[in-house]
């Protein structure tokens, strides 16, 4: 499969959805609390309202979550999850407040978010569209940049009673097609295709979660270290030419042996899948297909080489 055009780009698309986790962290350590818990710098030169995506790691560099972090001032940071958890990363920050004037309200359950993307979609927004690198306040909500497949993309977030408009310009696109976009793109997902157990270099998110420059934050040496050292194990972009597996995760195995599982698949439209898979990289074959269970004829085709690229 050649996914050069695969899927198909809608010349303009929105998608409705429901965040996992909205959380306003107050106080007047927020910002440098945060910054020393998150992946990625909030306090990069030149930007007045950035916006970032990274991660919250533990202290030995394994992924516990993400968010994208709009930093509205040094006591008012917005952290906003895809699906991480609102209680999970809330009670990580909790974990680490000390003696900080730090607060962090929940306030997922009354917000919604318009996801859009595609050649009509940035002219749609027009002056409400943000700058690179940050946000825009509309009202009481947010557009900020989205992580939804390989063009660009943007998500309007806001309070139930002000959700952002729907727009014939922009169709709905169904939740299948949104996520053939990001399995096409291999855009991982936190935490299904990479969490607690994985590294972030291992799913390619250190080239974008992770800064190389800020100073110290939870999980920093180990993010050092793995920038000079070999990851064993990679995501990779995977196509079956019949249906996923009905549960995912699942085993993945080449020439009898189990070398990773399938994270996350979608119908390509086609009778097959695309698919996020996990796998070693200790004799591995690129060439050579993949089987969904050690006794299943193989008719898995790894996307990417070894590396990941």
């Amino acid at each position: 499969m050649n996914l050069d055009n695969f899927p198909p780009s809608p010349k303009a698309w929105s998608h409705a959805w429901v965040p996992a986790a909205v959380l306003r962290v107050g106080g007047g350590d927020a910002l440098e609390f945060l910054q020393g818990q998150f992946s990625q710098d909030l306090r990069p030169a030149g930007v007045v309202q950035p916006a970032a995506y990274g991660l919250w790691l533990t202290h030995r560099g394994r992924v516990l979550a993400d968010s994208f972090a709009l930093v509205a001032g040094p006591k008012e940071v917005w952290l906003i999850g895809y699906y991480s958890a609102a209680e999970k990363i809330r009670a990580h920050l909790e974990s680490h407040i000390i003696a900080d004037d730090v607060t962090v309200e929940d306030r997922t359950a009354g917000w919604r978010g318009l996801a859009l993307g595609g050649a009509t979609a940035r002219d749609w927004l027009g002056e409400r569209c943000p700058t690179p690198g940050g946000f825009a306040r509309v009202g009481h909500g947010f557009i900020f940049s989205g992580r939804r497949g390989a063009e660009k993309n943007w998500e309007w977030l806001a309070p139930t009673e002000s959700s952002p408009p729907a727009c014939d310009a922009l169709p709905e696109i169904s939740s299948v097609v949104l996520e053939r976009m990001r399995l096409a793109a291999g855009v991982p997902s936190v935490p299904m295709d990479i969490g607690p157990g994985d590294l972030p270099h291992e799913g390619r998110l250190d080239a974008i979660a992770v800064s190389a420059t800020k100073g110290c934050y939870l999980g920093q040496e180990v993010m050092a270290r793995l920038r000079t050292g070999k990851i064993r194990r990679h995501l990779v972009r995977v196509a079956g030419a019949e249906p996923p597996p009905a549960r995912l995760p699942a085993p993945l195995s080449q020439g009898g042996k189990i070398i990773g599982e399938l994270r996350s698949a979608a119908n390509d439209g086609a009778g097959g899948f695309l698919g996020l898979a996990m796998l070693t990289l200790l004799g591995l074959d690129p060439v050579a297909l993949l089987s969904s269970a050690p006794d299943s004829p193989p008719a898995i085709r790894l996307l990417d080489g070894p590396g990941g690229g």
